[in-house]
């Protein structure tokens, strides 16, 4: 409650209730924390997870990550883990540095918690964030890195610029997400087309294939839209079990606007993905078809709209092995993570 009450307020408040100013400066403050070695140690001590799980070979000590957006640069990563992260997905980072979209481009829709977003991949670069992660070595979780595609290289180029991407970064990643569906790159969703996606995951595969010098390659990962049909979804799975893809991130934002309060009407018509505790229905949907139809073979990351115990509970009974925060983080604070890892714990 005192996150609520008092720090989401201040929060909330910076930059004159600019979200993105916020973010900023929360963002460079974990930054900072996260180099006071006495203090992490008493965030580990006071919201470290005690249960964790092997999916797709990463050996995970918790089922809460932190989802990609929130850190794209990786500039915080010693403090995640600290408050209670068993994993961190950093980026979605491009092969070419990138300012992202034109602002206004954050917008909170606080009645019904949730987030629109537009930002359009604003990171440094892939070669920057892999001079940062060989500086930091290792983060004491797993590692997974978000790779798209940038703004300026045409669609037909995408594959070079996803290869690019996960050249410079593999020897710092313990698994790859590629991301083909986020709404605020032009034509990024089409790669999610089954002739696009096995184009892409088939270099893809063999690139990774070929950086693992004849050892285990590091796990690929496909990241979908909520929006997608279920048809489209199985053919995406087909794609993933043609080039043996590790694993689904299950979802991205959406660009419905279902569930909204009226409250919120004015800012829900701003353009960009949604996220938060509106997606959390469809976002259970979506891993369960994905769990269903792939027989369980294949690993699927919860993310959307887990505000609460109850909604990470639904996800994993769905099938989902592992979820993520992001906007529930936002709204609740380190003590989503941690009550989710206890509850996990008890079960």
């Amino acid at each position: 409650m005192a996150y609520k009450h008092l720090v989401r307020r201040a929060l909330f408040s910076l930059g004159g209730g600019d979200p993105e100013i916020a973010h900023e400066r929360t963002m460079a403050a974990l930054s900072r924390l996260g180099q006071v070695r006495p203090a992490v140690r008493g965030l580990r001590a006071l919201f470290g997870a005690k249960v964790s799980t092997t999916v797709f070979g990463v050996r995970f000590p918790g089922v809460v990550g932190l989802a990609a957006g929130m850190d794209k640069d990786g500039r915080a990563l010693r403090a995640w883990p600290a408050m209670g992260f068993g994993h961190v997905e950093v980026g979605t980072v491009t092969r070419h540095a990138q300012p992202g979209n034109p602002g206004p481009r954050l917008f909170r829709l606080r009645e019904s918690e949730a987030i629109i977003n537009r930002m359009g991949f604003n990171n440094a670069g892939a070669d920057a964030l892999a001079a940062r992660l060989a500086a930091l070595g290792p983060v004491g979780v797993p590692l997974g890195i978000s790779i798209g595609k940038s703004k300026v290289t045409p669609v037909e180029e995408a594959v070079e610029d996803y290869r690019h991407s996960l050249r410079a970064l593999y020897p710092y990643g313990d698994y790859f997400a590629v991301n083909v569906s986020s709404p605020n790159t032009p034509g990024l969703r089409g790669l999610q087309d089954r002739a696009a996606l096995d184009a892409l995951v088939g270099e893809l595969r063999r690139e990774a294939d070929g950086l693992a010098g004849g050892g285990r390659a590091k796990p690929l990962l496909v990241k979908i839209a909520p929006d997608l049909t279920d048809h489209a979804i199985g053919e995406v799975l087909q794609v993933c079990a043609d080039h043996r893809v590790s694993g689904v991130i299950a979802t991205n934002t959406t660009l419905g606007r279902d569930g909204l309060s009226p409250a919120d009407a004015p800012t829900g018509a701003e353009a960009g993905g949604l996220s938060g505790r509106p997606l959390a229905e469809r976002s259970r949907q979506v891993v369960a078809l994905v769990a269903r139809e792939a027989g369980g073979e294949l690993p699927v990351i919860g993310v959307g709209g887990v505000f609460d115990v109850d909604a990470a509970t639904r996800m994993l009974d769905a099938g989902a092995s592992l979820v993520q925060l992001y906007t529930g983080f936002v709204f609740e604070g380190p003590a989503l993570v941690r009550r989710i890892n206890r509850a996990v714990e008890s079960r």
